[in-house]
């Protein structure tokens, strides 16, 4: 089983920068992928950002530029270090790892961008 706590949710206005962890139970030293995802009420969950074992990373090209994703492997933690907010960057942030087989997810922080 692995247990992941997303935090650093909030509102901000746009323009503003935020940065959201994502800690995790066990040790993510071996992960081969880790997502983010978001999703806002009533619209369909989408992949933002991928980081692997080797650091390697991926965005969706409605955050490239914009969004970096990290990891500290000592802490179990991933980062998404969110920059140039926009209100449709506002959505319920998640972590996402396979396991096994199994999907592992977070229970998401929200991220509100409003003036």
């Amino acid at each position: 089983q692995v247990q992941l706590v997303e935090s650093g949710g909030g509102l901000v206005q746009p323009g503003g920068s935020l940065r959201l962890s994502c800690a995790a139970s066990v040790s993510i030293f071996s992960m081969t992928r880790i997502r983010w995802y978001r999703q806002a009420p009533g619209k369909e969950r989408e992949s933002v950002a991928i980081i692997t074992s080797t650091g390697t990373t991926n965005y969706s090209d409605s955050v490239k530029g914009r969004f970096t994703v990290s990891r500290d492997n000592a802490k179990n933690t991933v980062y998404l270090q969110m920059s140039s907010l926009k209100p449709e960057d506002t959505a319920v942030y998640y972590c996402n790892v396979v396991r096994g087989g199994t999907n592992y997810w977070g229970e998401g922080t929200l991220v509100t961008v409003s003036s």
